[in-house]
C-alpha cells in the first residue's frame, strides 16, 4: 500500500502510556470469553466488560515510542484518513452524512465507554463513544502469531473496525443489541456472525475505493484476504483448543470472512452487503 508521505487523520487520540488497572477476580474463563467475543471488533464488547469499567485506577507512565511504533502510528492514521474520504463519499451518494470516528492508540489496557479492555482483546470499536481502539503491538501478533503479514493486512484491521462504525451510523448496531435480551446465546451468536461478516464486507468496500485512489499495490488484496482468513473462528479455535464449536462462533469462518471481504471489494457499495438476509449460512 502506498501510504508514506500522504495525509494522516486528525482524529487520532494517543493514550499510550496511560492505562486503566484491572483488579483480579475475573478468572481465566472471563478473560477467554472477552477474547472470543471481541477479537477484531464486535459490537458487544460493552456487554462483556461494562461491569469492569470501575474496577481499577488509571495510571500514567512515560511512554517511549520506538521507530517501528512511530511508523505504525503514522500508517494507521493514513488508513483512517482514507476511510474518512471513502465513507464520506459513499454516504453522500446515499444522501447521508458521515460522522468521522476517533482512533485511540493505547498500550496495555484502556478505558472506553464500553468499559475497560486489555490488549488481549485485540482491536475493537465501541459504539458508546464511536471510537476505535488499537494497541499497536497487535500488528506484530497478526504477523507472527496469525501468519498474516503486510501493510494491507494491517489496513484491513482498521477498515473492519471502521465498518462497525458505519454499522452504528446506519442503525445496525442498535438493531443487533436489541436482539440480545430476546434470544438464546446460540441464536444470538448467529446474528453476531452476520454482523461481523458485514463489517468485513464494509472493509472490502473501503478497499475497492482505495484501489480507485491508486494506493493499492500488487499483492495487497492477497494480504487482506489472508488476514481475514487468519482470524476466522474455526481457524482460531483449531489453533487455541484443537477443535471447533460452530455454535460458539461470533465472527464467522475463515472462508466466510474472506468471501464477504472480497464481495465488498468487488461491489464497492452498501447495497450488496446485507448479510442478515443473505442465504447460505
Amino acid at each position: 500500500m502506498q501510504w508514506k508521505g500522504r495525509r494522516g487523520s486528525s482524529n487520532v487520540e494517543d493514550r499510550r502510556g496511560m492505562s486503566k488497572g484491572m483488579l483480579a477476580g475475573g478468572g481465566i474463563g472471563g478473560i477467554l470469553l472477552i477474547v472470543i467475543m471481541t477479537f477484531l471488533g464486535g459490537g458487544d464488547l460493552g456487554d462483556v466488560v461494562n461491569n469492569m469499567s470501575n474496577m481499577g485506577s488509571e495510571t500514567v507512565a512515560p511512554y517511549e515510542e520506538t521507530g517501528r511504533e512511530k511508523e505504525l502510528a503514522e500508517f494507521v492514521s493514513v488508513v483512517l484518513a482514507d476511510t474518512e474520504e471513502v465513507w464520506t463519499k459513499v454516504f453522500e451518494e446515499e444522501g447521508l452524512e458521515y460522522k468521522e470516528p476517533t482512533l485511540v492508540l493505547y498500550s496495555g489496557s484502556v478505558q472506553s465507554a464500553c468499559g475497560v479492555a486489555g490488549s488481549s482483546v485485540g482491536p475493537f470499536y465501541c459504539p458508546g463513544d464511536q471510537k476505535l481502539y488499537i494497541d499497536l503491538s497487535f500488528y506484530e501478533e497478526l504477523k507472527n502469531k496469525f501468519k498474516a503479514p503486510g501493510d494491507f493486512a494491517m489496513a484491513y484491521v482498521v477498515a473492519h473496525e471502521v465498518g462497525h462504525h458505519v454499522q452504528t451510523l446506519l442503525g445496525t448496531s442498535d438493531k443487533l443489541h436489541s436482539m440480545r435480551q430476546r434470544l438464546s446465546e446460540t441464536e444470538y451468536n448467529k446474528y453476531q456472525v452476520r454482523f461481523e461478516l458485514q463489517a468485513d464486507y464494509l472493509a472490502g468496500v473501503w478497499a475497492h475505493h482505495a484501489q480507485g485512489m491508486g494506493v493499492v499495490e500488487e499483492g495487497d488484496l492477497e494480504e487482506a484476504l489472508n488476514a481475514a482468513s487468519a482470524v476466522g473462528d474455526d481457524t482460531i479455535q483449531k489453533r487455541t483448543q484443537g477443535y471447533v464449536l460452530p455454535e460458539s462462533f461470533t465472527h464467522g469462518t475463515s472462508e466466510q470472512r474472506k468471501n464477504w471481504f472480497y464481495k465488498g471489494f468487488k461491489a464497492g457499495n452498501l447495497k450488496e452487503g446485507d448479510t442478515f438476509n443473505s442465504s447460505g449460512f
